[in-house]
C-alpha cells in the first residue's frame, strides 16, 4: 500500500463528502486506502456518505474522543508506506499524492511533509510553515509586532514570514491539516499524544519527528515545507476561532507542549506569557459571549425599560403635566412590557447567531400591537396614556437598534448577508454540469440566486463567457459568487484559479457526484454550504422556534380546559400525560413519519406528519415515508400542525 489516508469527521458532512471525491482522484495511479474516524457526528454523516463512498472505510465512534485520539485510531489500522492525516474540509488537487511522494524519494531524510495551502478564496494560509513556540515569538504573536511586520525574520518567526512561500523549505511544525509522514517515523516516535485534545498535537508531533535519527542519513529527520502543490483549507471546523472554547483549547494545549518539551526557567517564562495570553483572551471572549449569549438581552431590557421610563418623564413634565399616574401601577406596567418586548424579540429572531435589522422592526412591531391590544382590554383605573407605549417603542427601537450598529462594528456580533435583489452566481460548467447544479439550488431554494453559465471550453458560443477569463467579464456582468464545478475542470483548474484571484470573489466548489456545494470566505469564517437541506424551511431557527411556541401553546391550554376533552378525546390520560411531556421538551406534538435521516432533528412525536398517531405502525413503504418527511421538512409551515392537531384531536391520546 502507498498511501494510508486518515481523516477525522466532526459535523462537516459536506466539506467531507467533497474532500473524499479529490483525494479518490488524486489517488490513481496509487495504491491508496482511505479511512474516516467519526468522532460521534451528530449530523447523520456516515449514513450521508457511505453509500457514495463504498472502497472508503468508515469508524463510528460512540464519543468525541477529539483530535489526536481519532487519528491515532486510524493509524492503528493503516498499512500504507506514508500516512496522511487530513482534515476533511480540505480539497486536494489530482497530482498531489504523486508530487509528495516524488518530494520524499528525493529526500531520505525527510520524515515528514506539509504543503502550501490557501483558503477557500485563495488567500495563502501562514500555518502552512511555522516554527516551534519560543518565549519569544509568543511575545511578538501577543504584542501584534508579528501581525505589524509579517515579513520580518525576527518579529514574525512564529509564521516564517522570511520564507518564501513558493519555494520548499525545511521548518519546524506542520499544519495538521494536511501532515504526510513516512510510516517508518511513526512507528519510532508513536503516533500523536493523546493528552492533546484539539489543537497542539500537531506541534508535538512536529517537534518529536525532527529529535528522531534517521538511518539514511545518520541525522535527525526533518520536515519539510512543500510548495509544489497547493490545497485549499477551508476552515469549516466546528470550534469558531475567538470564542472560550476555541481559546480553552489552544491554549491549554500550548502549555502542554511547554511543560512536556521545555524546562528551567525558560518553561516557566514561556507559561507566564500562555497565561497572559490565556486571560487576556479569555477576557475578551467572555466579554463577547455575555454580551452574545446572556448581556444582550439584559442590556436590551434595560435600554426597553429606560425608553419606557424617559417617554412617561417627558409626557409627564411637557405633555400631559395635569395627569398624574400611579408609580406602583409603572413599576409593574413597564417591566411587563419589557419582558413582552423580549419574548417577541426572541421568537422574532433577534437573539440569532446574525443580526439583521428586519428582526428588530418585525418584533418591535409585533410587541408594540400586542401591547396596544391587551392595554385597551384592562380596566379604566389601570391604563395610561397609548402615545407612551407608541413612543417609548420608537424610542427603545432606535437606541436597540444604534446598539446593534455597534456590536456589529466592533465584531461583536455579525451582521447578516443580506439576500441579494438581484441574480449575482455565476456557475463554470459544462451544460451538464450546469444543469445538474442549477437542480441542487432549486432544491435549496437558491435557483433565482444564478446569473448564467460560464464556459469551461473555449468553442462554447451557449454560455455568457469564458473560465479563463473571468475578471474581464466582471465588466459586463456584475457578478459577486462563483460556483466552480470539477468535472471538465479539474480540482488543480479550479485551486489555481481560485490563487489568481486571491479573495476578489465569492467562490464555491461542486465536485461531480455529489450532492452538496461547498466554500468559505475566509480563513477566520466558518465554512458554507448548499445542498438541498438549505431548501428546507423546518431548518430555519425562526420556524422551529414558532413550531416549539405552538406546541407550548396547544399543550397549555389543553391543559387549562382540561375536564373537557375527557369527554372527546380517546384515552384522556395518555393525552394529558402527553401534553406535560411536550411542556417538558420530551415531545412534540407534530414530527416525523419516520427516522427522519438528513433531515432537521425533531423530538419524537405524538403524531406523525401523514396525521397517523405514532403508537399505530405505518404501512406505507420505508421510502415512501422518507418522502413523506422530506415534503414536510421542505414545506414546513406553522398552520400544517395546526391544522393536522385539530383534525386528529379525538386521537391525540394514541
Amino acid at each position: 500500500m502507498d498511501i494510508s489516508v486518515i481523516i477525522v469527521n466532526y459535523n462537516v458532512k459536506h466539506f467531507l463528502e467533497q474532500c473524499l471525491y479529490a483525494v479518490q482522484k488524486a489517488s490513481r495511479g496509487l495504491k491508496t486506502e482511505i479511512v474516516v474516524i467519526d468522532n460521534n457526528s451528530s449530523d447523520n454523516s456516515i449514513n450521508y456518505l457511505r453509500p457514495s463512498f463504498p472502497a472508503t472505510r468508515f469508524i463510528a465512534n460512540t464519543e468525541n474522543f477529539g483530535f489526536a485520539k481519532a487519528c491515532n485510531q486510524g493509524l492503528q489500522l493503516a498499512t500504507g508506506k506514508y500516512i496522511l492525516f487530513l482534515n476533511p474540509d480540505t480539497i486536494v488537487p489530482e497530482d498531489c499524492f504523486q508530487k509528495c511522494l516524488a518530494f520524499f524519494e528525493t529526500h531520505p531524510g525527510a520524515g515528514a511533509l506539509g504543503i502550501k495551502m490557501i483558503d477557500g478564496s485563495g488567500r495563502f494560509l501562514k500555518e502552512s510553515k511555522r516554527s516551534f513556540p519560543s518565549p519569544l515569538t509568543s511575545l511578538f504573536k501577543l504584542f501584534g509586532l508579528s501581525r505589524l511586520f509579517p515579513h520580518s525574520r525576527l518579529f514574525s518567526r512564529y509564521h516564517l514570514g522570511h520564507l518564501d512561500k513558493d519555494n520548499d523549505h525545511e521548518i519546524d511544525v506542520l499544519a495538521g491539516a494536511f501532515m504526510m509522514i513516512r510510516k517508518e517515523v511513526l512507528e519510532k516516535t508513536g503516533g500523536f499524544d493523546e493528552i492533546f485534545f484539539m489543537y497542539g498535537e500537531d506541534v508535538d508531533l512536529s517537534y518529536r519527528i525532527q529529535k528522531t535519527p534517521c538511518d539514511a542519513t545518520g541525522e535527525n529527520y526533518k520536515n519539510y515545507y512543500f510548495s509544489g502543490s497547493s490545497i485549499i483549507h477551508f476552515k469549516g471546523e466546528s470550534t469558531k476561532r475567538g470564542s472560550m472554547n476555541y481559546v480553552r483549547m489552544f491554549y491549554k494545549a500550548m502549555s502542554i507542549f511547554v511543560r512536556k518539551h521545555y524546562g528551567g526557567n525558560r518553561a516557566g517564562f514561556f507559561n507566564l506569557l500562555i497565561h497572559l495570553g490565556i486571560w487576556i483572551r479569555a477576557v475578551l471572549a467572555g466579554i463577547g459571549r455575555f454580551i452574545r449569549l446572556v448581556g444582550l438581552p439584559l442590556i436590551d431590557a434595560g435600554l426597553i425599560m429606560l425608553s419606557f421610563w424617559t417617554i412617561r418623564k417627558i409626557w409627564g413634565s411637557y405633555v400631559r403635566p395635569e395627569v398624574q399616574y400611579d408609580d406602583r401601577l409603572l413599576w409593574i406596567a413597564i417591566p411587563a412590557f419589557t419582558i413582552l418586548y423580549l419574548l417577541t424579540a426572541y421568537y422574532a429572531g433577534l437573539y440569532d447567531r446574525w443580526y439583521k435589522r428586519s428582526e428588530l422592526v418585525r418584533s418591535t412591531l409585533i410587541a408594540t400591537i400586542v401591547l396596544l391590544a391587551c392595554y385597551s382590554l384592562l380596566p379604566e383605573q389601570y391604563r395610561f396614556s397609548r402615545a407612551i407605549i407608541l413612543f417609548g417603542a420608537i424610542l427603545s427601537f432606535i437606541v436597540i437598534g444604534l446598539l446593534r450598529r455597534i456590536l456589529v462594528a466592533s465584531k461583536v456580533l455579525a451582521a447578516a448577508k443580506q439576500q441579494e435583489e438581484h441574480a449575482s452566481t455565476l456557475i463554470v460548467a459544462s451544460s451538464s454540469e450546469y444543469e445538474t447544479v442549477l437542480h441542487l439550488m432549486q432544491e435549496a431554494g437558491m435557483k433565482e440566486k444564478v446569473l448564467g453559465r460560464v464556459a469551461v471550453t473555449e468553442n462554447d458560443q451557449s454560455a455568457i463567457g469564458y473560465w479563463s477569463k473571468l475578471n474581464l467579464l466582471y465588466q459586463a456582468v456584475p457578478f459577486k459568487e462563483v460556483i466552480f464545478c470539477e468535472g471538465t475542470l479539474s480540482f488543480k483548474n479550479i485551486i489555481e484559479a481560485l490563487e489568481q484571484s486571491a479573495g476578489e470573489k465569492k467562490i464555491k466548489i461542486h465536485a461531480t457526484g455529489s450532492h452538496s456545494i461547498v466554500g468559505s470566505e475566509s480563513k477566520d469564517s466558518l465554512g458554507e454550504y448548499v445542498s438541498r437541506e438549505n431548501g428546507l424551511n423546518l431548518a430555519d431557527p425562526y420556524n422551529r422556534r414558532i413550531k416549539r411556541l405552538q406546541d407550548l401553546f396547544i399543550s397549555f391550554t389543553a391543559i387549562i380546559s382540561f375536564p373537557l376533552h375527557f369527554i372527546w378525546v380517546k384515552k384522556p390520560l395518555q393525552f394529558f400525560t402527553n401534553c406535560f411531556r411536550i411542556l417538558f421538551g420530551q415531545k412534540t406534538w407534530v414530527g416525523y413519519a419516520a427516522d427522519g435521516k438528513n433531515l432537521p432533528n425533531l423530538r419524537p412525536a405524538v403524531l406523525a406528519c401523514n396525521g397517523i398517531p405514532k403508537t399505530i405502525k405505518q404501512e406505507l413503504s420505508a421510502d415512501s415515508l422518507h418522502m413523506i418527511d422530506y415534503w414536510y421538512a421542505r414545506d414546513y409551515e406553522p398552520m400544517q400542525d395546526l391544522k393536522l392537531v385539530w383534525k386528529m384531536y379525538k386521537r391525540l391520546g394514541g
